[in-house]
């Protein structure tokens, strides 16, 4: 009896830990369902024709929009080094608001640019269309880096406060990144496909189950040995 009575604080801590670790392996395995399926839309989405814009896009989708790009309102966002010919370089996103004779502006990425260029960038006169696909808009995180309006350079994705800094009141709450391939001699270099978010969930879930696993063979094995003393 004394050793039962040894093995019931033990016992409801071990249960309480081992329902912890299960239910955090389970959450892994939902999450790793749900990525699969991004991952499938997005794969499906590549392949497919790019469409007209609609009214409310899915995050992700290949579309085209028409308008006009306004050079005299870009701002940059991140920061990123890219080996290009000219060598190992920093550079920006270009972000240029797309003008609509319809709907609201819409803020544009077009693409890396560096920041000492001895490429020019092209700058498309007149009406065009676009094609790319539609990114949702970001919140600063706790350790995001400050974003600098007054000089128009963003470490954010925020639709909203990257169109009050350089004068737009009402934009579209999501971004087009532009896809394609770079014009000879000139910048911006465009994303080349949809990006893919990295799917690490079940590599997460054995390590729970196997967390908890080890748990359970450990509180036997201790138990056993109590119940013999």
């Amino acid at each position: 009896m004394t050793g039962l009575r040894r093995l019931l604080w033990p016992g409801v801590m071990t249960l309480a830990m081992l329902a912890v670790l299960l239910s955090l392996g389970s959450w892994q395995v939902r999450r790793l369902h749900w990525k699969e399926e991004l991952l499938t839309r997005i794969a499906r989405a590549e392949a497919g024709p790019s469409v007209p814009l609609p009214a409310e896009p899915e995050p992700f989708s290949k579309v085209l929009v028409t308008g006009h790009l306004r050079d005299d309102l870009a701002a940059s966002y991140g920061a990123e080094v890219r080996d290009t010919p000219a060598g190992t370089q920093l550079g920006t996103q270009l972000i240029e608001p797309l003008e609509r004779a319809e709907g609201e502006a819409i803020l544009v990425d077009r693409g890396w640019v560096p920041d000492k260029r001895l490429r020019p960038i092209e700058q498309p006169e007149g009406e065009v269309t676009l094609e790319g696909y539609v990114r949702p808009s970001d919140s600063p995180r706790l350790f995001s880096a400050s974003d600098n309006p007054s000089g128009r350079q963003f470490y954010t994705l925020d639709a909203a406060a990257i169109g009050a800094a350089i004068g737009l009141r009402q934009v579209a709450p999501f971004f087009l990144v532009v896809m394609g391939t770079p014009p000879p001699e000139l910048y911006p270099d465009p994303a080349r496909h949809l990006p893919r978010p990295p799917n690490n969930h079940l590599s997460y879930a054995i390590s729970w189950y196997g967390m908890a696993i080890a748990l359970l063979v450990i509180f036997v094995l201790w138990a056993r040995k109590v119940l013999k003393q």
